[in-house]
């Protein structure tokens, strides 16, 4: 008998192919899921220039960030009104509850939350910066783009 005879099914590399092969699409279809999954729950950060530019949908949550608008804060026990500005637009923000010791008028603010039918921000929570140095990066650019960069009090 011939030693070259022909057996029938896969060989072991063709099986180890297939093996991958299934793998691969079975994490394909796993990293889907959990992009679709996730969709809804990724904020994304917003100048208040970017929020009427881009047309943010009302009630999609955002983070907005920017400068607090000095002399526009005010305080009703726990119910907070202050408008964040990046230079060249202002929106209005609302938030219930206790501001971060470090939150004043003319620093830095992130604040997340959504945009109401009226067109002011409703905040959810308030993020100030951590020590009289510092600005998440996004918010220095936009400042930035809007000639409003003031390094003297701040620096990324």
């Amino acid at each position: 008998m011939p030693s070259a005879v022909r057996r029938k099914g896969w060989s072991r590399k063709q099986k180890r192919l297939a093996v991958i092969a299934g793998l691969g699409v079975v994490l394909v279809i796993a990293a889907a899921l959990v992009l679709t999954a996730l969709r809804d729950q990724i904020v994304f950060f917003y100048s208040p220039t970017d929020v009427q530019t881009r047309g943010v949908e009302v009630g999609h949550p955002i983070r907005l960030g920017g400068l607090v608008k000095d002399g526009s804060w005010v305080r009703d026990g726990q119910s907070n009104t202050f408008v964040v500005t990046d230079g060249a637009t202002e929106i209005a923000a609302h938030y219930v509850g206790i501001l971060p010791d470090l939150f004043r008028e003319g620093q830095g603010v992130v604040v997340e939350g959504a945009i109401g039918p009226d067109g002011s921000f409703t905040a959810t929570n308030v993020l100030a910066k951590h020590d009289e140095n510092y600005l998440p990066r996004e918010v220095v650019d936009a400042l930035k783009a809007q000639g409003e960069w003031r390094p003297e009090t701040a620096t990324p």
